[in-house]
């Protein structure tokens, strides 16, 4: 059935809102078949936000750990994060539909400015929405979305995370249809986004794939991505997904213990709902209401999930694990000695479930993406005290 992944998926949304997902649908059928489209974005996403991305072999966490590790080094791209890549795309679409009005929704902040980079790039006008929880301990990337030139609302009501963020960005939608694009930022929401998304950030798996295979002539035995909404982990399992002989990780928050309230591991302890426009597995209380969510990565701190991810894991494609906020700290701070490298504390959670689990990985090789850096988690870290700044 059209737009859903097995029973997940569809469009839950407003009558209003069916003509607009018609609209885009068609607009990115069109899309994909244009060549001087793609040609446009591909010249920016080399040009402009730096890919190809590098895969790093990590041989000094490798050695640590006893498995060889790479890196994919999503967190070299302008802006700092993955989220670019989807940014780009989907700015271009705008374009090729004509609109000249963004809005979207930012949790961490990552999508946030990667939104406002592209939109003051192609002089787009920009409304951003952000929870007021993310918005104090993502002051930084706050400060960056309004020097970029985007108009910063910040909502004060409901969970003050991204979910009352998206709520917001779906109202304003809504309203200004006729000349807004909802930038969505990752793998949720009705279809097409999920697709929409997905397409844009696989060619993070498509670089993957050659790359690794000019490293060790061959597929590695696993691949690892931490998942809050999702997208980072499907663009990097995306290529990967025919390829059954490659281990898929998704690695969920399972923030301070898997209490009500105290997780944001969706996949792990959430069951089918409704949220935002789509059919996946969500985190509901005992009155099925959405739960409340925690993770110390506030691009995690999220409810539901794409609802590829959800399909996934109901046919075993991918093994979704949890890493818990203690053990997402000691892998922010080992990467950080090891190579160098400060990783997001989103990144963290998949380079935490692979310290935990490197007895299963021994010898094998294992590519981590590396969503984003981790600069803008320093607020959060010193808060801590963490480390001595």
């Amino acid at each position: 059935m059209k737009g859903y992944y097995g029973q997940y998926g569809g469009r839950f949304v407003s009558e209003t809102l069916i003509r607009a997902l018609d609209e885009l649908e068609d607009a990115f059928k069109a899309f994909k078949k244009n060549k001087e489209a793609i040609k446009d974005l591909n010249y920016y996403l080399k040009n402009y936000a730096g890919r190809p991305t590098p895969l790093y072999f990590a041989s000094h966490l490798s050695r640590h750990l006893g498995v060889t590790v790479f890196l994919k080094r999503e967190d070299l791209l302008h802006s700092g994060a993955h989220k670019i890549n989807n940014t780009l795309g989907q700015i271009v679409l705008a374009r090729f539909m004509g609109k000249n009005r963004i809005i979207a929704e930012t949790g961490a902040g990552q999508h946030g400015v990667a939104t406002a980079t592209a939109a003051a790039l192609f002089g787009m006008n920009c409304k951003i929405y952000m929870g007021e929880i993310d918005a104090k301990r993502q002051k930084h990337n706050l400060l960056r979305m309004k020097l970029l030139g985007a108009e910063v609302e910040v909502v004060k009501k409901g969970s003050k995370t991204l979910k009352s963020a998206i709520n917001e960005a779906l109202r304003d939608w809504v309203k200004n249809v006729k000349t807004t694009h909802y930038l969505i930022g990752s793998v949720v929401g009705p279809y097409p986004f999920p697709e929409i998304v997905t397409y844009f950030q696989s060619v993070i798996s498509k670089e993957a794939k050659r790359q690794i295979k000019n490293f060790i002539g061959r597929l590695p035995d696993a691949v690892i991505a931490c998942v809050g909404g999702g997208s980072n982990a499907m663009g990097i399992f995306n290529n990967f997904v025919k390829h059954r002989e490659v281990k898929l990780v998704g690695v969920e928050a399972g923030g301070k213990g898997l209490k009500e309230g105290l997780h944001s591991a969706t996949l792990t302890k959430g069951r089918a709902g409704i949220l935002h426009g789509c059919l996946s597995y969500l985190l509901q209380n005992s009155d099925c209401q959405v739960a409340d969510v925690h993770s110390i990565a506030a691009g995690l701190d999220y409810p539901g999930v794409g609802p590829m991810h959800s399909f996934f894991k109901d046919t075993d494609r991918v093994e979704y694990g949890v890493c818990f906020d203690n053990e997402a700290l000691e892998a922010f701070r080992l990467l950080s000695r090891l190579e160098g490298i400060i990783p997001a504390l989103e990144s963290s959670h998949a380079l935490g479930w692979l310290v935990k689990n490197a007895d299963r990985f021994k010898n094998q090789t294992v590519i981590i993406n590396l969503s984003g850096r981790g600069d803008k988690d320093l607020g959060i870290i010193e808060d801590l005290e963490e480390i001595d700044v």
